[in-house]
């Protein structure tokens, strides 16, 4: 055998058989019978064969790939949806690439259009916050592709969309500290034109009027909703001598970033301010004191996404296919929200 990666031809040669009954062996065709499969899949084996996925793809018009693009994988919700997706890309014997774009615009078009140069069967996508040309996602239609996005999408694509109710997260949220004895509730927003962000904050303002609470737009304040995003909007709003009694932030990193802040003011928390996220961040129940926050249900909505992609994959007419399922998220109450008394 030559030096390089191995082929069918190589395997062929081994077992002196063909080069078309390697193949139809490694995709399990019952045409071929078990003893040669046996002897196929043991060779292939030894000679550390990989199949060449853009080949096949060209021969069959399946690739059996799908790329996942993310913003980042490193967050517990998108490291959980992507697990939920592979629960159902896996029964289905597809494979999952994985991509991030790191919030960055440009590398989002160079990952998609290294996914579409892959040939994947399709996309599935959660926009980055600083997005604001989708050219590259209409793309992939245009090509025929099915694309399926998730949590943070956006209205300017035709497309099946899964998402989380985060109004109704939000204004959960938002009512839960109300009931708690609470009127001065600060919120932790993105100014980004993201649908997860607008949402939530509709939701907060909801609360608020309908509990007849005068809504106050210094409570407000818009960031990046990092760690230390959370960190200057606390000082911003302690700084500027605001009266308030507690802080709903759409971002579980935010809110932790208020709580060092706030512990560092020798501020009490929840005596005198009480603390909710959203994410549902596998820390926030490590805090001191736990962090009530909103559940996202990410695995669930990795698979309904994959579930939706398959749906879509085998459909005759995709554009007709397409629809947005909503999941309702849960409300998760722990100490740092918690009337004392």
């Amino acid at each position: 055998m030559k030096k390089g990666k191995a082929t069918i031809h190589d395997i062929a040669e081994k077992l002196n058989i063909t080069a078309s009954t390697v193949s139809r062996a490694l995709n399990d065709n019952p045409r071929i019978s078990e003893n040669t499969k046996k002897q196929v899949l043991k060779m292939a084996k030894q000679l550390n064969y990989q199949p060449n996925h853009i080949a096949s793809a060209l021969r069959s018009g399946k690739s059996k790939l799908i790329g996942v693009l993310v913003p980042t994988a490193n967050r517990n919700f998108f490291s959980s949806v992507v697990r939920g997706i592979e629960d159902i890309a896996n029964e289905l014997d597809y494979k999952v690439i994985i991509s991030q774009s790191y919030e960055d615009p440009e590398k989002e078009i160079q990952t998609v259009d290294a996914l579409l140069n892959a040939r994947v069967d399709g996309i599935i996508a959660s926009i980055g916050k600083n997005t604001e040309n989708f050219d590259h996602f209409k793309k992939i239609l245009e090509k025929g592709i099915p694309l399926v996005l998730f949590d943070r999408i956006t209205n300017e694509l035709e497309v099946s969309q899964v998402v989380i109710d985060d109004y109704y997260g939000a204004y959960e949220t938002t009512k839960h500290l109300i009931e708690q004895g609470c009127r001065r509730i600060a919120h932790f927003t993105s100014p980004k034109k993201i649908n997860i962000y607008r949402e939530r904050l509709r939701g907060y303002e909801d609360a608020i009027r309908d509990a007849n609470i005068p809504f106050d737009p210094e409570l407000i304040e818009e960031s990046d909703m990092q760690l230390e995003d959370g960190r200057s909007s606390m000082e911003n709003i302690i700084n500027k001598g605001i009266e308030f009694d507690a802080v709903f932030s759409s971002s579980d990193y935010a809110v932790m970033g208020a709580l060092q802040v706030l512990r560092e003011h020798k501020i009490s928390v929840p005596n005198q301010v009480k603390l909710a996220g959203f994410g549902n961040e596998p820390f926030t129940s490590f805090t001191a004191p736990p962090i009530t926050t909103v559940d996202q249900k990410s695995i669930p909505m990795g698979r309904v996404t994959a579930e939706t992609f398959f749906e879509l994959l085998k459909s005759e007419d995709k554009k007709s296919a397409t629809h947005k399922t909503v999941l309702k998220p849960e409300l998760i109450i722990r100490e740092s929200s918690l009337k004392t008394n």
